[in-house]
């Protein structure tokens, strides 16, 4: 051990298998990802047997890679920190095993961490790089958006320690979840959300009028097990329905509209293109690199849909700020990447005054550093994961 405060994370919840080393919660020291895309492309989404082979195979390359870039060895760690859920149970388990095994091996604190509290520290490891916290006694609210999580926390650093409310979610299908399956829907690739946010840039916003129903509170929940992945606490009669999202409504809309304007053989057709054997599937770069892909009303179609999205994001984690009094929002997740939703938060937080944040483009999709800089404020108060620590694919954050 080197007292020097450094984790090494581990993360394997769905399709990436990431090791990192963090200094003190605060200082990146090496962050390696190893992608599963290509392996799950042809299906169009993930398949969790593929995720945990690919998982057995990378992890100890990918780990071996953190430490070298980090300059250290195994001998200079303090702890290990690994994500127990929420995500797929059989590529959880490959991260935890593995995790177990090194801390028992090397006698090392293991500190389990939930997948969603890291997405909201790597805003953190941006906004709060020399470990000096700016939250202390000031609440934030946190937007994680992701392909398997929409959620609103109310987040609050108190003496180091940090807590969390839900304040709101989705009571279907997470925003990434809905661009994926629009994307494959269209005849582009997995992910989805690269594509989209691709070809929205050369298209009309307004040319498709998208709406959203307002979500009403529904008594008959109150107690039971909520529908929405990785958030079984918390029943939706208890939230706000003000702060509550659904991205379903949306995706039959646009399958609607598909069906209606005769674009399901094309879409087929540029599948099967894209993804022919041999063939390498590329995101546009220009208006002719669209035109070539598909044609305008396509584009139109796609930019119409993101536009919305963005849009109901933005329209309910402002409500719920005001509301809150937080004059702060933490943007994050893998939809955090989206360019639209980037600009017009942006814009939106500076006409209201109010202060947002998001992650590097490389630390809003699933990383290990963000396992291991949520795992530091455990560390420091000495809550190390018991030895009959097991994966939790359902793990809520808060209550």
């Amino acid at each position: 051990m080197s007292g020097r405060g450094l984790i090494l994370g581990i993360e394997t919840s769905c399709d990436e298998t990431a090791a990192a080393v963090v200094e003190r919660g605060t200082r990146t020291l090496s962050s390696v990802v190893a992608s599963q895309i290509k392996t799950h492309a042809r299906y169009g989404g993930v398949v969790p047997e593929l995720a945990s082979r690919e998982h057995l195979r990378a992890i100890v390359p990918v780990m071996r890679a953190a430490l070298e870039e980090a300059g250290i060895a195994l001998g200079d760690l303090d702890a290990i920190a690994v994500t127990a859920g929420p995500g797929l149970a059989g590529a959880l388990l490959v991260g935890i095993t593995y995790a177990k095994a090194l801390a028992a091996a090397l006698t090392l604190p293991l500190i389990a961490v939930n997948h969603l509290e890291g997405h909201i520290h790597a805003v953190l490891l941006q906004s709060l790089p020399d470990g000096r916290s700016s939250f202390e006694e000031e609440a934030a609210l946190a937007l994680v958006v992701s392909g398997g999580h929409t959620h609103l926390y109310l987040a609050r650093q108190e003496k180091g320690a940090w807590s969390y409310r839900l304040m709101g979610r989705t009571v279907d299908d997470a925003a990434g979840e809905a661009f994926d399956k629009v994307a494959k829907l269209l005849g582009f690739g997995y992910p989805g959300g690269p594509w989209i946010d691709a070809l929205a840039r050369y298209g009309n916003p307004q040319a498709v009028p998208f709406a959203f129903a307002q979500i009403k509170a529904k008594a008959h929940l109150a107690g039971k097990v909520p529908r929405t992945k990785a958030a079984k606490t918390t029943p939706i009669a208890g939230l706000d329905p003000r702060f509550m999202f659904s991205f379903s409504g949306i995706k039959t809309a646009v399958l609607r509209y598909v069906e209606l304007h005769g674009l399901r053989e094309e879409a087929r057709a540029r599948a099967a293109r894209l993804f022919a054997p041999g063939a390498e599937a590329r995101l546009p770069q220009s208006k002719e690199e669209a035109l070539a892909l598909c044609p305008q009303n396509v584009i139109d179609l796609v930019a119409s849909f993101q536009c919305a999205v963005v849009g109901d994001l933005m329209k309910k984690s402002f409500a719920a700020s005001e509301s809150l009094g937080a004059r702060r929002i933490l943007v994050t997740g893998g939809v955090a990447a989206n360019r639209e939703l980037r600009g017009r938060f942006g814009a939106e937080a500076a006409r209201r005054g109010v202060r947002v944040d998001f992650p590097t483009l490389a630390m809003s999709t699933d990383n290990a550093a963000m396992i291991a800089a949520a795992a530091w404020g455990r560390f420091l108060a000495g809550e190390f994961a018991k030895d009959s620590l097991s994966a939790d694919p359902s793990m809520a954050l808060g209550g």
